[in-house]
C-alpha cells in the first residue's frame, strides 16, 4: 500500500485540526460504505416458489414429480423440503 502525504491532497485547516488529535503517525481513512443493492425481489421469487414446492409435497406430490414440474434436480427438491420446514 502506497501513502500519500495529507499536506498534498488535504486543506491545511484540516490538517490542522486532525494534528489535534494525532501527529507523525499513518492514519487509515476509510472509504464511505457503499449503499446495498436491493435484491428486485429475486429472493421473494425463490421463496414464494419453495413455499409453493413445499405445499405441493404437503399435498402429496412425489419429490420426482415436483422436480419434473419445475425442473430441478430431486436433490434440489429435498433441500427446498428441508429448508422449508424451519
Amino acid at each position: 500500500m502506497s501513502y500519500i502525504n495529507a499536506n498534498d491532497i488535504l486543506p491545511m485547516e484540516l490538517i490542522n485540526e486532525i494534528q489535534k488529535y494525532v501527529q507523525g503517525v499513518n492514519l487509515y481513512i476509510p472509504k464511505i460504505p457503499e449503499k446495498k443493492k436491493t435484491d428486485s425481489g429475486y429472493k421473494h421469487e425463490l421463496y414464494e416458489r419453495n413455499r409453493e414446492i413445499y405445499d405441493l409435497f404437503r399435498s402429496g406430490n412425489k419429490v420426482s414429480e415436483l422436480a419434473q414440474m419445475y425442473y430441478l434436480s430431486d436433490k434440489s427438491i429435498y433441500r427446498i423440503l428441508g429448508q422449508m420446514k424451519k
